[in-house]
């Protein structure tokens, strides 16, 4: 098995790779093509998730992490005062851009797991990012996302459940209980990056125990997402808004 550094700099190459075809997925294109009925059902639930972002209102200085291509940085745009989108990808930072085009857009390049903010903002947001963030990162990152936000500021997420035709035609999702996953190119390379299918009553508890109050749903097959906020009285909400530091 890869070691961890090992594991993210692999993912880094993979998704450097993959930037000008990352669309594909989402649009169900090429590969990504399961045929009418199941593109319909995809985007319905792709529809259900947009609603339920809009009616959380993203408003004032948003912080995306992980923003890739601008798929969702776009309709954080129609809500927001200001946006930071932040991704370690230079090409998928470069699409984003392209896809925008707009100046309440700031973009940052940089390591998600070793950057730190020097403001706060109203709402953190990430989509299909935190199934890609090691196991042994989960409590530290959400520590860094408690303190990027203002007091009383909220964090929305989206991410994938487990379901064999989100992924390409040609590949097959390994066993739910792995945090690995052996990803294939359209030019046949193969990576492997880390990717963990969140049960959402386990992942519930999880951020209950790290001083979150949140609220989950999933879509009826492809989709998980959430929105919460730190407790008031949780020692991550001290100092301003900034974490604890770990003992």
């Amino acid at each position: 098995m890869k070691s961890i550094n090992s594991l993210l700099q692999n993912q880094i190459a993979y998704y450097r790779a993959r930037a000008s075809e990352y669309d594909e997925w989402f649009l169900r294109q090429g590969r990504y093509d399961r045929g009418s009925e199941l593109n319909s059902q995809w985007f319905q639930e792709v529809e259900q998730v947009r609603h339920a972002l809009d009616q959380f209102k993203p408003t004032g200085h948003i912080l995306e992490l992980a923003c890739g291509t601008g798929l969702w940085t776009q309709q954080l745009l129609g809500h927001a005062r200001q946006i930071t989108a932040v991704d370690a990808v230079p090409e998928v930072l470069i699409l984003n851009q392209q896809r925008l085009q707009s100046s309440k857009v700031e973009y940052v390049q940089t390591d998600i797991f070793t950057w730190q903010s020097a403001e706060l903002f109203d709402v953190v947001f990430f989509s299909f990012w935190l199934s890609h963030v090691p196991p042994a990162h989960f409590e530290s990152f959400w520590r860094m996302v408690a303190g990027s936000i203002k007091p009383g500021g909220r964090v929305f997420f989206i991410d994938s459940r487990y379901e064999p035709t989100s992924t390409a035609k040609d590949q097959q999702l390994e066993s739910p209980q792995a945090n690995t996953l052996l990803r294939r190119l359209n030019d046949g390379r193969e990576f492997r990056i880390i990717k963990i299918f969140y049960e959402r009553d386990k992942l519930l508890m999880r951020l209950s125990q790290l001083g979150w109050q949140t609220s989950l749903h999933e879509t009826a097959h492809y989709f998980l997402y959430g929105e919460g906020k730190m407790a008031s009285c949780h020692p991550a909400t001290a100092n301003n808004g900034s974490p604890e530091s770990p003992k």
